[in-house]
C-alpha cells in the first residue's frame, strides 16, 4: 500500500508556518500567488479528531491554492497536534505530501498492517462535511509526512 501512495503523484504540498496570513503574503510576493482560500478547521467544524492514536481537540488555520499540486500552508492554533510538534522541532518548512485516496479508514488500516503509524486524522472538512484526512509517520524515510486525503463529495 505504501508503494501505491508513494507511486501516486502528490496532489498537495503542505508547509507548516507560524502565521498563515503572513506566509501567504510572502508566497504571493515571491511567486505571485493571489488566490489563497483561508479556513480554520477544528472541533467547531470537524469530528473524530485524533492525535497519536487518541481522541484530541486541535485546531489549525489553512491557506490553500492551486491544484497541480495544491499548496497548503498550515498554522497550528490550539491543542496538541503534529503541526505544533513539527514547528517546535523543525521550524517552518515542508511538512507533508498529500495524496488522494478512496477511503481514509481503509488506508489507515492497510498501512497499519505494514507498520506505518497514523499520527493524526480527522473527518468533516469540505462544504458538505464528507472529507477526511490522515497523516502517516514517514519522516525517517522521506523527511516529511504523507497525508492521505479523502476528498469531500462537493
Amino acid at each position: 500500500m505504501i508503494e501505491q501512495l508513494l507511486g501516486t503523484r502528490p496532489f498537495q504540498i503542505g508547509i507548516v508556518v507560524r502565521d498563515v496570513r503572513e506566509a501567504a503574503a510572502r508566497y504571493t510576493k515571491l511567486w505571485g500567488i493571489e488566490d489563497w482560500v483561508i479556513v480554520e478547521n477544528g472541533p467547531q467544524n470537524m469530528h473524530g479528531l485524533h492525535y497519536m492514536g487518541e481522541p484530541a481537540d486541535f485546531s489549525m488555520r489553512l491557506a490553500l491554492t492551486g491544484s497541480d499540486p495544491q499548496l497548503e500552508l498550515l498554522q497550528p492554533l490550539e491543542g496538541p497536534s503534529i503541526l505544533a510538534d513539527w514547528l517546535e522541532r523543525r521550524g517552518e518548512g515542508m511538512h507533508h505530501m498529500g495524496v488522494i485516496v478512496a477511503s481514509v479508514d481503509e488506508t489507515i488500516a492497510q498501512l497499519a498492517t505494514e507498520g506505518i503509524k497514523c499520527v493524526q486524522h480527522g473527518y468533516g472538512f469540505g462544504a458538505d462535511g464528507s472529507g477526511a484526512f490522515a497523516y502517516f509517520d514517514t519522516e525517517a524515510e522521506l523527511g516529511c509526512l504523507i497525508e492521505a486525503i479523502e476528498p469531500a463529495n462537493e
